[in-house]
């Protein structure tokens, strides 16, 4: 379906999908020195205004997967009258000891219309275009490529002798994790300086995008320094942001948060103390409410600051990583 209908019928959750895409984008990087400010999250590249390094390339991905993840979701949930199940292999042998069956969530559905929204908005032919809708593609195989198959048993007391199993979307934050993991594997891709002004020009440009896996993502240039405040670029910089240095439970990056936000920038770890006001000892009374108590607790936080002599922080080296 396209035009003015498919428009009216699937725009809010084009929509609630890019939203999607961007709250995952701010929680993948929280704990970087890039961490998804709102002026990276335009998809249109209109002005020439836009970068084309690898934070480019997955705030497309990202949002692309979005979009894909809640038009899949959608169908499923019965939001829309012209899609239902993927049942398209119901009854073939998948596997030892099971068969296609049940009601798969309809990727297919959801792939199509998420391209004809989302690729929609990128009109240009030169590279930047190229880059752009490789990403967008590599957000939606992405989707794909972590699918969970889900399977029921069947045979007498339980026995399972055969099953029946069906593809089902996982939670969505499965995939921001995928597509952190493949921004930092993204591929810089070199072109000639105004490859893309004649019909040879886009041709090597399509010849070289085809010859790269569109499960990978793709940049063009290298990443600024995402240390320093660039106001030009909209660059805030490190300096002021929070960091973690102990908790329970911390991941990967927010364990390493200090050091890559502040050390690693030359900026020194500030000790704030403050206290927290929370509703605590909440108790039901009959009939019919909850009252609690005011806690008051002191908390520890921790920011990058510039000092004299920064406390055990190491010199910046410009050009690293983000």
């Amino acid at each position: 379906m396209t035009g003015p209908k498919a428009y009216l019928i699937y725009s809010s959750s084009v929509a609630a999908g890019a939203q999607s895409g961007i709250e995952e984008c701010k929680y993948q990087f929280a704990w970087d020195r890039w961490n998804c400010p709102e002026r990276a999250l335009q998809l249109s590249s209109h002005g020439g205004l836009r970068s084309a390094n690898r934070e480019t390339a997955f705030v497309h991905a990202i949002s692309s997967a979005g979009v894909m993840y809640t038009l899949t979701r959608n169908c499923s949930l019965g939001d829309f009258d012209n899609c239902g199940c993927d049942d398209s292999r119901n009854g073939q042998l998948g596997g030892q000891g099971w068969l296609w069956g049940g009601c798969s969530d309809n990727v297919g559905f959801g792939e199509a219309i998420s391209k004809q929204f989302v690729d929609a908005l990128e009109t240009g032919q030169d590279a930047r275009a190229a880059m752009n809708l490789h990403n967008n593609e590599a957000g939606r195989k992405a989707v794909k490529g972590t699918m969970k198959r889900t399977c029921k048993c069947h045979g007498v007391s339980g026995s399972c002798t055969t099953q029946t199993c069906w593809l089902q979307l996982p939670e969505f934050r499965e995939v921001g994790a995928h597509l952190k993991e493949k921004y930092h594997a993204a591929l810089k891709v070199d072109l000639l300086q105004g490859a893309g002004n004649s019909a040879a020009g886009r041709g090597a440009i399509a010849d070289t995008f085809r010859s790269i896996s569109t499960r990978e993502l793709v940049h063009l240039e290298d990443s600024p320094d995402y240390c320093l405040e660039n106001k030009t670029l909209g660059l805030l910089g490190t300096e002021g942001r929070e960091c973690l240095r102990r908790g329970r439970s911390l991941g990967r990056w927010e364990r390493r948060s200090c050091r890559r936000l502040c050390g690693d920038c030359g900026l020194a770890v500030e000790e704030r103390r403050a206290e927290t006001v929370s509703s605590c000892n909440c108790k039901f009374h009959w009939c019919c409410a909850v009252r609690c108590e005011q806690c008051r607790r002191r908390v520890t936080k921790y920011f990058c600051s510039r000092a004299d002599r920064p406390r055990g922080g190491a010199a910046h080296k410009p050009g690293r990583k983000p």
